[in-house]
């Protein structure tokens, strides 16, 4: 496998890109999150996955090692294939990917073209667990007043010496749930609701 390829980028779309390394003209595909990274940029490193089939060889493209570490846990679920994995991460950033697997957001996940209501629930099954131990220093929640609100809650369950692991999926089960609590002190309340 191809850990990744360092070089200019001769065409840019969407969906795929031309990175000439040494003289070598090799075509990428990527998705829409690596795509509008790419924007400004005329030399570029991609971390990639060579998959290999009998009928084809493929080359995916990515703009950092997270996503490419995403992508990889996507397809290792039975149903979803390269493609499918691609077009999560043309719909959603790798960040609110991981959040709706480890909140156990099917909503957010069905919204995506190709994901009905049993592949989303595989999905989850599959590798919120994983994702959630690469994760347990980042909080995940769905937007940037929940995160901040979130961080503070799990500091106050932390001083209050219950165990990070629990007290995040308390947080995650308590946040997913509508509508979700405005203010600090009710998220912590209903979080120890959750843990006791």
């Amino acid at each position: 496998m191809y850990a990744y390829l360092k070089g200019e980028l001769t065409f840019k779309s969407p969906s795929r890109v031309v990175l000439e390394v040494g003289g070598i003209g090799y075509q990428v595909n990527i998705s829409l999150y690596t795509y509008s990274a790419l924007q400004s940029l005329n030399k570029v490193k991609l971390y990639t996955y060579l998959l290999v089939r009998e009928d084809v060889h493929s080359l995916y493209g990515f703009i950092d090692e997270a996503e490419r570490a995403l992508f990889l846990h996507l397809i290792s679920v039975s149903g979803v294939g390269a493609n499918t994995a691609q077009m999560m991460l043309s719909a959603l950033t790798p960040h609110e990917i991981k959040a709706a697997i480890i909140g156990e957001q099917l909503h957010v996940l069905t919204k995506i073209k190709g994901i009905g209501t049993k592949t989303a629930k595989r999905i989850i099954l599959d590798i919120k667990d994983k994702l959630a131990r690469e994760s347990s220093d980042t909080p995940l929640a769905a937007n940037l007043s929940d995160n901040t609100m979130r961080e503070e809650a799990l500091s106050a369950l932390l001083a209050l010496g219950f165990n990070k692991a629990a007290a995040q999926r308390s947080l995650n089960r308590v946040l997913k749930q509508a509508p979700a609590p405005d203010k600090v002190e009710a998220l912590i309340k209903l979080a120890l609701r959750e843990l006791a």
